[in-house]
């Protein structure tokens, strides 16, 4: 897909928000979600949505769903990086298939890094134990402030 085009409501990210798929929620309040990614590229690999927005992309976005994005993002990223304790964390969004955009509906993805830990690439990382991420999604909630 390329970076200009019609919102799917159909998209992944849209099922999750509706509640008919399964997401382990690290924060949610009334304009941002955030959720561990089900392939997740480090232990800890967080994805960060509007609620709001039916932005496709960064370019769509409306500046003030943005505004609360950001801000949840940086929320979340500290959330993050007090429960796990990173030494750097890697915070990307990508713009259109070529870009490497695989779900349309504007996201952010925090992902933990550590000194000598290979990151598995984009989309190239196998499915989570759902158990594992329940409680990982957990810890990284009682870090949010």
């Amino acid at each position: 897909m390329s970076l200009d085009g019609t919102y799917d409501p159909a998209n992944i990210f849209a099922k999750v928000l509706r509640g008919e798929a399964p997401a382990a929620k690290v924060f949610e309040d009334g304009e941002v979600l955030a959720f561990l990614d089900l392939f997740p590229q480090s232990r800890g690999h967080t994805l960060v949505i509007s609620k709001t927005s039916q932005a496709r992309n960064l370019l769509d976005v409306e500046p003030q769903a943005l505004e609360s994005l950001m801000l949840g993002v940086q929320r979340v990223a500290r959330a993050v990086r007090a429960a796990l304790n990173p030494d750097g964390l890697l915070i990307t969004q990508f713009n259109g298939a070529p870009a490497g955009q695989t779900v349309f509906h504007l996201h952010f993805h925090i992902i933990p890094r550590w000194e000598g830990l290979a990151m598995a690439g984009h989309g190239g990382s196998k499915m989570a134990d759902a158990a594992e991420l329940a409680a990982l999604a957990q810890e990284i909630r009682a870090m949010v402030a």
